[in-house]
């Protein structure tokens, strides 16, 4: 049966040898896709992660199998081995999607999900460039899984290929793919959600295949070249101000709130919401990404 450590096992050198084979490259040809003070940055976000994700991902998980024991039905009772595989594969795409998608339009969570953009480079590295409170943010989203009868012990291996899959994206060594482009999360599908260029702007959400962006109307092709971070960019790959900056920002315009109604909006509005008689936050996904 396929596990997680198999996975690693053979994902983990493949991806290495990629970030290496990018580094040279990029190297010889002058393309400057890595810079020192961005590899830091993202090591930082990466040896947070990798501090505080063992324990929540075992509570996390731990969770789950709790609640898969409630569900009413179990998928892998009703479908071939191949079919559980797939379902469960599409399954968390479309968790995903919503998952991403809320990240990007409301401000909670884009407080966790925007570390993930804050860098103006684009190579593969930049997938480890994830936040350190991104397992729990996921939470009220893959939750549903567990419940309506995903088997939580395939759903890990099945999440695990899929994030490993998401590293590929990452990238500028591989051009458009054509055709491909419109059916996976190809290189150029996922430039497009990493632009800053307006007709790129809450783009390409998926993580595996385009069907939800394309069923949602999220979807479109890169057609030019894609300006990469923040539309107010941080100014610092420090990963601690990464991390903190939006909550900082919630903080400062729940302040200076006029009514509960601005206090909610501040906090599960859209990242640009804005009180009427208050300048509105730049640092959005709406306006970036």
């Amino acid at each position: 049966m396929l596990t997680i450590p198999n996975v690693y096992a053979v994902g983990l050198p493949i991806i290495a040898g990629l970030i290496i084979f990018e580094a040279m490259f990029s190297a010889y040809k002058k393309r400057n896709y890595y810079h020192l003070n961005d590899i830091t940055g993202t090591a930082g976000l990466l040896i947070g992660n990798i501090v505080l994700s063992p324990m929540s991902q075992l509570l996390i998980i731990s969770g789950y199998f709790y609640l898969y024991s409630f569900s009413l039905i179990k998928v892998s009772a009703h479908l071939p081995s191949w079919g559980v595989w797939v379902a469960t594969f599409l399954a968390i795409d479309l968790v995903f999607y919503g998952y991403h998608r809320a990240s990007h339009r409301v401000r909670l969570l884009w407080a966790v999900h925007m570390s993930h953009h804050s860098s103006v480079q684009m190579n593969f590295t930049i997938a480890f460039r994830q936040a350190w409170f991104g397992p729990l943010s996921k939470v009220p989203f893959f939750i549903a899984l567990p419940l309506i009868g995903f088997d939580p012990s395939i759903t890990a291996v099945t999440g695990v290929c899929s994030t490993l899959w998401g590293v590929i994206g990452h990238t500028q060594l591989i051009d458009r793919l054509g055709w491909l482009d419109k059916i996976f999360n190809a290189p150029s599908t996922h430039r497009v959600h990493h632009g800053t260029n307006p007709q790129y702007t809450d783009r390409n959400y998926g993580n595996l295949p385009m069907i939800w962006d394309r069923l949602f109307g999220t979807y479109i092709q890169e057609k030019e070249p894609v300006t990469f971070g923040l539309v107010e960019n941080l100014g610092t790959n420090n990963p601690t101000k990464n991390t903190f900056h939006t909550y900082a920002a919630m903080a400062n315009d729940i302040k200076s709130a006029a009514s509960f109604y601005d206090i909610l909006g501040y906090i599960f509005g859209p990242p640009d919401w804005q009180s009427k008689s208050n300048k509105p936050y730049l640092c959005s996904p709406s306006l970036l990404e």
